[in-house]
């Protein structure tokens, strides 16, 4: 197993990696809206926020020798289903014609009360 750290994308808020390689497969850990630099939220709203997310779930599977193009499967936490539309938009933007499995759900808090995170897993 190797542990996967990009400057590119925030640190990670406690004891665990922003994604682990292992068996021709990275798993990446769950990112915020977080601007790497300043560590602080780079909107309000979830649209944005999501935006930031994937930009960061990029940085770190191009760390790991990956890409979004190579996502077999993300799991989305959305603080307000309502705010499904909005992050979609974003996904599928982020994705484009290439579409992992994923599931969506709505928790009642996310770390530093994120609108939204995702993570994901990849072929290397």
């Amino acid at each position: 197993m190797n542990s996967i750290a990009s400057p590119s994308a925030p640190k990670a808020l406690g004891p665990y990696s922003q994604a682990i390689v292992a068996g021709g497969f990275v798993f990446c850990s769950g990112q915020l809206g977080l601007d790497p630099v300043t560590g602080q939220f780079v909107a309000a709203d979830t649209v944005g926020q999501a935006r930031q997310v994937l930009q960061n779930l990029a940085a770190v599977l191009d760390a790991a020798g990956s890409s979004l193009r190579q996502v077999v499967k993300t799991t989305v936490f959305l603080a307000d289903m309502n705010d499904f539309t909005g992050m979609n938009a974003e996904y599928e933007k982020a994705f484009g014609a290439h579409k992992p499995a994923r599931s969506t759900v709505e928790v009642k808090r996310l770390p530093k009360d994120a609108r939204v995170e995702i993570e994901c897993i990849a072929t290397v």
